[in-house]
């Protein structure tokens, strides 16, 4: 299902839901750490989604340990190496990285602006390492709150010339894209593209406040566009990029199941949207997976799949040529 003339491109993947379980075990163990289990197969369940959960705050409960093991500056850089290692072994050929380093941080007690020096320099030598080209979001996280969201973004700015967006995510429907317009227009101002997680938990009204509000370039998720064919229209009128992500929709109980899913319909209106991982350590899942599997379990046919494919490379935080060069890399190599 997969176009090999086209490049295979993940545009919504958490750095931080991207953590091997051998490398939890191996942490857990180098920092005495209290896993819940020490050998693969028993750790898997507790980090790894089994069955669909009641909700995004369940799943994201899972995260407890792929963040539990940042004990410090090294094991950030260590699991920002090997998010771009394992994009080469799914047969990525770009990705655009998002991780909070507020999230990152909390557990050990870390500096966010430390977090930030090593994420970017661990993805900076996978690069060097596996030639597969990768841009870094910047995530607010929203659950701790606007007053935190300020700390958060100044560590962010900090480092502005090594982000390509900021995203906002975490609790949707508790802490709503209203709290947020002053950080997310102060992060356009300093030159940065926008995408918003939207309508995951939270309805149409917030697809819509973060289009017109936070003047988001993309969101994140948008599920529940779908119930508005206003909205649905403004998104086409506007070309705004939706990150679908179908088997963690299914996971978090956003959608009951695959069949379910409004990405075939986002494709039939002409919206912008394409195919992604979220959390693929916590899927347990794979980019290819979710275009040879969950895209025909939603109904999408070859032609849409294909559709979803060229969209990524559209609304992809590429420049003219940087795109150009990702397809000539198709030729080429």
């Amino acid at each position: 299902m997969i176009d090999p003339s086209l490049p295979l491109i993940d545009l919504h993947r958490h750095l931080d839901g991207s953590v091997r379980l051998e490398t939890i075990l191996e942490l857990g163990r180098q920092h005495n750490l209290p896993l819940p289990a020490w050998d693969v197969e028993s750790l898997r369940p507790h980090v790894q989604i089994t069955e669909p959960q009641p909700g995004v705050m369940a799943f994201i409960a899972k995260f407890k340990w792929m963040v539990g093991v940042l004990v410090d500056y090294d094991a950030c850089w260590r699991i920002a190496y090997e998010n771009v290692e394992d994009l080469g072994r799914e047969g990525i050929h770009y990705a655009e990285l998002r991780f909070s380093p507020w999230f990152m941080s909390e557990p050990h007690h870390l500096d966010p602006q430390g977090v930030m020096e090593a994420v970017i320099d661990g993805v900076r030598a996978g690069v060097r390492h596996t030639g597969t080209p990768v841009k870094l979001i910047g995530i607010l996280s929203r659950t701790y709150g606007p007053e935190t969201a300020w700390k958060e973004l100044e560590a962010l700015l900090k480092f502005r010339d090594h982000l390509a967006a900021i995203d906002l995510a975490g609790d949707e429907a508790n802490f709503p894209g209203e709290l947020f317009v002053a950080h997310i227009r102060q992060a356009r101002e300093a030159g940065l593209r926008i995408t918003i997680h939207a309508g995951e938990s939270a309805g149409p009204h917030s697809v819509r406040q973060a289009v017109l509000e936070l003047g988001a370039d993309r969101l994140g998720h948008a599920v529940h566009a779908v119930e508005d064919p206003a909205l649905m229209a403004l998104l086409a009128e506007r070309g705004t990029g939706i990150e679908a992500n179908l088997t963690s929709n299914v996971q978090t109980s956003t959608v009951p199941d695959y069949a379910s899913h409004p990405m075939r319909q986002f494709l039939q209106r002409g919206l912008l949207a394409t195919l992604n991982t979220d959390d693929p350590g916590i899927s347990a899942i794979t980019l290819p997976y979710e275009y040879e599997v969950a895209a025909p379990a939603a109904g999408l046919t070859p032609d849409e799949i294909r559709q979803a494919q060229r969209n990524a490379l559209q609304v992809a935080f590429l420049t003219d040529e940087e795109r150009q060069a990702l397809l000539r890399s198709m030729t080429s190599g």
